[in-house]
């Protein structure tokens, strides 16, 4: 364990430098918006630290037509749920204290989960903060199409994966989406 916790810090690091290097990053993910993947849901995020602001991608979706959420932590251990969100919304903190759609907001599926993380590898691994919560609600919702959004120099070699570990379907960066490749080669 002591292997994984020496790389998210410098994972963390590492993402730090990148956002500090290309401030403009989250402009050109937005760009990209078209080449996702899902139907019309999708579940974006509040961006914490240096994670990679989703807002202008949210705001392009929105004008594309999709409807938006954002994941809400109910409950430390049980899957996140997602409340209907537009860019602009009041938030209140969830339970693990980041901003989330107020309680009154309507509890949606989405389709297509974006979501933060620390490392991506080309088969779909994804090494994120450590407390389970994208695990949990990937593993809840099966069919929903998942999409790490993370700076293009947070890919890193194999990822030792464990088994609650849910692999992402593709990763979105400045450069671009790419799909996850599993062993055979083969899109996952």
């Amino acid at each position: 364990m002591t292997d994984k916790h020496e790389l998210r810090a410098r994972m963390r690091a590492q993402r730090k430098h990148l956002a500090a290097l290309d401030p403009g990053a989250a402009h050109s993910v937005a760009g990209y918006a078209g080449d996702l993947p899902g139907d019309v849901i999708h579940a974006v995020y509040c961006p914490i630290g240096s994670e990679l602001d989703p807002t202008p991608l949210a705001q392009r979706l929105a004008h594309d037509g999709h409807e938006l959420c954002l994941p809400v932590v109910i409950a430390l251990d049980e899957p996140m749920i997602f409340r209907r969100w537009s860019p602009g919304d009041p938030l209140e903190p969830d339970a693990a204290g980041v901003p989330a759609p107020l309680p009154l907001a309507e509890t949606l599926v989405p389709d297509l989960i974006l979501t933060p993380l620390l490392a991506f590898d080309a088969t779909g691994g994804r090494l994120g903060q450590g407390g389970g919560h994208y695990d949990r609600t990937f593993a809840a919702l099966p069919d929903a199409t998942r999409i790490g959004l993370a700076y293009d120099g947070q890919r890193v070699g194999l990822l030792a994966l464990e088994p609650h570990d849910v692999r992402l379907h593709g990763v979105l960066t400045e450069v671009g989406y790419t799909p996850a490749r599993g062993p055979s080669g083969r899109e996952v």
